[in-house]
């Protein structure tokens, strides 16, 4: 995703592999933190807990979605899928739900604006030190 943002503020082609329709599911940081902390804090829990997001988003559209709220020039670039890229991801979040009363709560919408904004922040900093 940093990759995608950094492309597209500099007008950069975004690159993507394969046709871009394998999908990935991304978690705020802050909502991962949030499930960490009530996980360390359940007493008798064991074993694995997913906590992530299972919203699902092809890598096509995240790559265009990025294009769009940054306002780029930049076109997609497709390069040969890995062999090992997997197709989906997607965790199941049904025991952190459960166990935990925890599921993430901030939009990828809304993630993407902040971590668009952050970035923007540092290529203007490291822009404005160039000589």
């Amino acid at each position: 995703m940093s990759n995608f943002i950094v492309q597209a503020l500099c007008n950069e082609p975004i690159t993507i592999y394969g046709n871009g329709l394998q999908t990935r599911s991304f978690c705020y940081v802050s909502d991962l933190i949030e499930g960490l902390c009530r996980l360390m804090n359940t007493e008798g829990l064991t074993g694995p807990v997913n906590i992530g997001n299972p919203d699902e988003i092809t890598i096509l559209e995240l790559a265009e979605t990025i294009i769009g709220l940054t306002g780029s020039r930049s076109q997609v670039v497709r390069l040969p899928l890995p062999q090992d890229d997997p197709i989906q991801r997607q965790p199941d979040i049904s025991l952190a739900q459960e166990a935990l009363g925890w599921q993430p709560g901030v939009p990828l919408q809304q993630g993407l604006n902040t971590t668009i904004g952050y970035f923007d922040r540092i290529l203007a900093g490291k822009n404005s030190h160039a000589t």
